[in-house]
């Protein structure tokens, strides 16, 4: 019966096969082969070498934007991370509404990123009037404004995530930890943690690439004000691109740019992840 299952394998991959190479592998394919022109349309390409690549190193809002999206990946992820997790310790106790709270928690993950910009761009003003102040006069404001935005919309869909890891966890090792005098840090640090490493992994990988893809509530909050200093690569990229006339090339090699590096660093996180699961 296996052996039978295995000579349709090819056929069931085949549908999903080719919509990848259609809808991603073709496109990135194209877009590095015009990150080494320059052009207006896809037809009227002229190869130019790696004059787009040294011009993206050369803008000093798009070394200006990596630096402002790494500061704020890394604040967002552990901030994200914490805060996710210990609310997944507390909705795993025996409280009364937990499965209200969860609800509570995660909805945010369900309203659309430009949408959240505009809602959290209203509420931070409106608390800033109290200083005659908004989230654009300084680049403090539109920093701290966009942690406290992603936090709000990222922490309940983690916390979903930490709350199966920890159910998880036997109860027997739980247990035995508490016969054997265990204080909770130790439970904590010992049992709890490593046992949900796969959990810490995947929650790790999705708000790194989240965090460092972040366009929609980035252009609704504060469309980079106050004079750039608060621009993502990804919203850089798109006004590179769709901003500067005879800049399209140098946009699409940013694309490449940034694509390589977020690649990196996320394999990088999910290879030192992996292995202190195994570790553990």
């Amino acid at each position: 019966m296996q052996k039978n299952y295995k000579k349709y394998f090819l056929l069931f991959v085949l549908p999903t096969f080719v919509a990848f190479v259609i809808a991603f592998v073709a496109p990135f394919l194209m877009g590095l082969g015009l990150s080494f022109c320059k052009f207006q349309t896809v037809v009227d390409a002229e190869f130019v070498g790696l004059d787009n690549y040294i011009k993206a190193f050369q803008n000093k809002e798009f070394i200006t934007a990596m630096g402002f999206t790494i500061k704020f990946t890394l604040v967002s992820v552990v901030i994200i991370n914490v805060l996710a997790f210990a609310l997944a310790l507390m909705l795993t106790k025996d409280v009364k509404g937990t499965n209200f709270f969860r609800t509570i928690f995660f909805m945010p993950n369900l309203i659309g990123g430009l949408v959240l910009g505009y809602i959290w761009q209203a509420i931070i003003n409106g608390v800033l009037m109290s200083k005659q102040a908004t989230i654009l006069s300084d680049s403090k404001y539109g920093f701290w404004g966009l942690i406290i935005m992603m936090c709000w919309q990222m922490i309940g869909y983690m916390m979903i995530i930490y709350i199966a890891g920890i159910q998880n966890v036997s109860p027997d090792l739980l247990e035995a930890a508490a016969i054997d005098g265990a204080t909770k840090s130790q439970t904590l640090f010992k049992i709890i943690i490593p046992m949900v490493m796969p959990s810490i992994t995947v929650c790790m990988f999705l708000t790194l690439s989240n965090s460092f893809k972040l366009f929609d509530q980035n252009l609704a909050l504060t469309n980079g004000g106050p004079s750039n200093e608060t621009r993502m690569v990804a919203l850089d990229i798109f006004k590179t691109f769709y901003g500067r006339m005879g800049w399209e090339g140098v946009g699409q090699a940013k694309a490449v740019v940034f694509f390589i590096f977020v690649s990196a660093i996320a394999f990088a996180q999910l290879y030192f992840t992996r292995n202190k699961e195994v570790e553990s």
